[in-house]
């Protein structure tokens, strides 16, 4: 490591440490920011450190949990992993994530690096980190006054790849967005999907990114469709269509938790939502891309699905749920969610505005809310800086629901005195620090930060 980069490294970990002395945070991305400064060129020469794989992680929704699933496979087999673990996918966050993993000499002693990376950042990411996977989870709709259409995400992604021609692309067959990438990359590549309806019949299956054929635009047909454009998809013109996947789940089962088999190979998850299915076919292929899914079994049964994404606490004797929804795929599966759940329930949705989320908040018109209405609530209220736009989504499928201003007091009211079945629903600003109040509220001590 030349003296540029060591000093690099060294103000890197100075920087995160400071950060969370002060507790202004978990000091992931400025650290990357300071050493990019001192070194441009850092993370091309730390990711060829690495001894054996990168693997990149992308897709609208799903990325973290894929991501984190790969990392807990390779670390439980006693690997040393590079990881992006608080999610922090940009430029400087992935920099971080190499510079903070360095031992006290500044040596980065890493076989594997599992990297979460922003679709929109790609392009410039993609040929300094230079992975030799590509996991593409799915393409939809996220936040447009960042992201714009997803053929805008798409065609960045495209050229992102073309940066990397021999990357190995682990694809998501039953999207029809994310395998058509590989009709216009020459990447070799593998895929992987579902071939059963697992989905709840009000999985969103209205709100499709594509309906026509990415080849000669006549409108596809489907055999089965789970949800938003993805299914068992064929174009009745050129006979473009879902290939059969590399790797098939078959033989899924839902008892409280999700299992399936994959070639024959057995699997019981934790999982509780059907979209985590996707999540582990993905992390599966990449793994078996590289000859290192052996102890997938054994890792899979003990994996966390909730990434502090997904998260119950039991409060006054309640049982709470915390839910990340922030686009309108990933907001049509929480809804699903809640419809599977027959008991009677309270449901808390949060929707803010910050650059985090979006300012550009009209995707909650694609969402259908309608679904509401049979989802057995005895109590919804709405809070966040666009409350009133949540509010008025819910007036125009005459939804019953209330305003609320402060979640603290809601979460203990309805936790007290509510059905006992409490569901929280927030966007991303809001998601760490309702996890921390709803950590408070259920008296679990965490553990001190150094």
């Amino acid at each position: 490591m030349s003296l540029r980069t060591r000093v690099a490294v060294t103000m890197a970990k100075f920087v995160s440490k400071v950060i969370k002395l002060l507790h202004y945070g978990d000091g992931a991305v400025l650290p990357g920011y300071v050493a990019q400064m001192l070194d441009p060129d850092i993370l091309s020469k730390m990711s060829g450190m690495v001894r054996k794989e990168i693997i990149a992680v992308m897709g609208t929704n799903g990325k973290t949990t894929t991501n984190s699933i790969i990392n807990h496979v390779l670390a439980g087999q006693g690997k040393r992993v590079v990881i992006n673990r608080t999610g922090a996918n940009m430029l400087n966050g992935i920099i971080g994530a190499f510079a903070l993993s360095t031992d006290w000499k500044g040596s980065l002693c890493a076989d594997y690096a599992c990297i979460e990376v922003d679709e929109n950042a790609s392009v410039r990411i993609l040929p300094q980190l230079k992975p030799d996977r590509i996991v593409i989870t799915n393409l939809s709709r996220d936040q447009l006054d960042r992201y714009g259409e997803v053929d805008i995400v798409r065609n960045k992604l495209t050229a992102a790849i073309a940066s990397v021609p021999d990357a190995l692309l682990v694809l998501n067959s039953d999207d029809v967005l994310s395998y058509t990438l590989s009709y216009e990359c020459g990447n070799p590549n593998i895929s992987y999907g579902i071939d059963e309806q697992i989905f709840a019949s009000k999985s969103g299956k209205e709100s499709q990114e594509s309906i026509f054929c990415r080849i000669c635009g006549t409108k596809l047909e489907y055999d089965e469709l789970y949800y938003g454009q993805l299914g068992i998809w064929r174009c009745p013109c050129c006979n473009a269509k879902r290939p059969q996947p590399d790797y098939a789940a078959v033989d899924v089962t839902c008892e409280g938790t999700y299992s399936f088999s994959v070639n024959r190979v057995p699997f019981r998850t934790n999982a509780r939502a059907a979209y985590n299915v996707y999540n582990t076919l993905a992390a599966y292929a990449a793994l078996s891309s590289i000859h290192a899914a052996k102890a997938f079994q054994a890792s899979i049964a003990t994996f966390n699905y909730g990434n502090n994404r997904e998260d119950i606490f039991q409060i006054s004797g309640s049982q709470v749920q915390l839910h990340l929804a922030k686009n309108p795929a990933g907001f049509q599966q929480k809804l699903s969610l809640i419809l599977q759940d027959d008991k009677r329930k309270d449901i808390v949705i949060q929707i803010n505005d910050t650059a985090q989320d979006g300012k550009d908040v009209s995707w909650l018109w694609d969402v259908d809310f309608q679904s509401l209405a049979d989802a057995n609530a005895a109590s919804i209220a709405i809070g966040g800086t666009r409350r009133y736009d949540m509010g008025l989504r819910l007036k125009y499928e005459d939804v019953p629901h209330s305003l609320m201003e402060h979640m603290e007091t809601t979460v203990k009211k309805l936790s007290s005195t509510g059905t006992g079945n409490l569901y929280v629903i927030v966007n991303y600003s809001g998601l760490y620090e309702t996890r921390r109040l709803l950590t408070a509220l259920a008296g679990i001590v965490q553990p001190k930060k150094v």
